[in-house]
């Protein structure tokens, strides 16, 4: 039994041994400098752990039972030193941890626009990045070139050192995109857009899918990244312009259908407005785009005037004294007059509590407690 044991884990380590550390060898200059945080971070947090296992060690050898020529101190308490070592420490690390990783995630923000294609290699003024436009679906990604008028399904190509930025959304179920080798992970989610800025330094062929889990085919939403010099990525933009199949709302809604293990598809021509629309949640005909709707909502708030009542106009609104009172037919200073000059009823009826509940009010029967006293006012 210990033998097939040892066997199963002589495999299980032969196993991962195998993989490639695609996050600690990245292919892309952002993801490298994430790496580089990950890497610091842990060796900065390795500066108290080591330390602490090797103490944890050595005290138990050194004040074991048998050993009697250790110092034996009963009495000690407190050590001034030891205090500063204890603590010093452990806040230094914190805070230079804390300037790390503030600093690092905010030059890597996946909003920002990349200042770099390599460790001393800036981008140059007149750079233009490629374009392309995620839809997470089910369970598939959609990716859209609108510089080129193309669009594919689980396969994406990109020129290495030329920036791409994304723009991504989800036409069902919030999902996660994330080429590791690349950049990070970033969300999609459906009626918003998230952003995504990354590059490839290196050529090849890398792993892309999703990282978060949406239902039965999330295992199989995967798909390739082909990085390749320029002029191979013009001729697959021709090889993908050569498909008669074009990607407009009708086509789109059919690729929308659930689906597993979707193989590459190529559509050579696109709708404009898709992507717009696909966001908006208005690719159905008949259906008003999201911003439309905001758009006449912010319209209709500007031209109606809004009656707040004497003394709580916001700041820079016109004060609302010589408008009608809602429901009153009167301004404020009528309605004051009418106030004082009403007499008050002080036979009126008391007004019906039944099916209340609250101080002074009966409560009802409960499945636990059963039916309890009303509270006594303590006044």
């Amino acid at each position: 039994m210990k033998r097939l044991r040892l066997a199963a884990l002589s495999l299980s380590l032969a196993a991962m041994a195998a993989c490639k550390p695609v996050v600690l060898a990245p292919a892309g200059d952002v993801a490298a400098r994430q790496r580089d945080i990950l890497v610091h971070s842990t060796y900065l947090m390795l500066l108290i752990i080591v330390p602490v296992l090797l103490l944890i060690a050595f005290f138990a050898f050194r004040y074991r039972a048998s050993n009697t020529d250790a110092t034996y101190d009963p009495e000690w308490s407190h050590s001034t030193r030891l205090e500063l070592v204890i603590w010093a420490a452990p806040l230094l690390i914190v805070i230079c941890l804390g300037g790390l990783t503030w600093v690092g995630t905010h030059l890597l923000d996946p909003y920002r626009p990349l200042d770099r294609i390599s460790a001393g290699n800036a981008i140059g003024p007149d750079a233009t990045p490629l374009e392309v436009e995620v839809v997470a679906l089910d369970w598939k990604w959609m990716f859209i070139y609108p510089q080129y008028g193309i669009a594919t399904v689980n396969e994406l190509a990109m020129p290495v050192d030329r920036p791409v930025a994304f723009k991504l959304t989800s036409d069902s179920v919030m999902n996660a995109f994330y080429i590791p080798t690349m950049a990070g992970m970033i969300y999609t989610m459906p009626g918003m857009q998230t952003a995504l800025h990354g590059v490839i330094n290196a050529e090849g062929v890398y792993d892309g899918f999703s990282s978060n889990y949406s239902g039965a085919g999330f295992s199989g939403m995967r798909f390739k990244v082909h990085a390749t010099d320029e002029a191979t990525f013009e001729d697959w933009i021709a090889k993908a312009k050569e498909s008669p199949d074009t990607l407009d709302a009708e086509s789109y809604l059919t690729l929308t259908e659930p689906s597993e293990n979707v193989p590459p598809a190529y559509f050579g021509n696109v709708s404009g407005v898709l992507f717009h629309d696909i966001v908006n949640m208005c690719v159905r005909q008949g259906t008003t785009c999201m911003d439309e709707i905001m758009m006449q909502d912010a319209r209709t708030a500007a031209a109606e005037p809004m009656d707040h009542g004497t003394g709580h106009d916001m700041p820079g609104m016109t004060m609302d004294e010589d408008k009608p009172v809602a429901g009153t037919g009167g301004t404020p200073e009528t309605a004051t007059e009418n106030a004082a000059t009403t007499p008050i009823d002080t036979e009126a009826p008391a007004p019906a509590t039944d099916g209340l509940r609250g101080h002074g009010l009966s409560r009802e029967l409960t499945p636990f407690f059963g039916k309890t006293a009303a509270p006594q006012d303590t006044l």
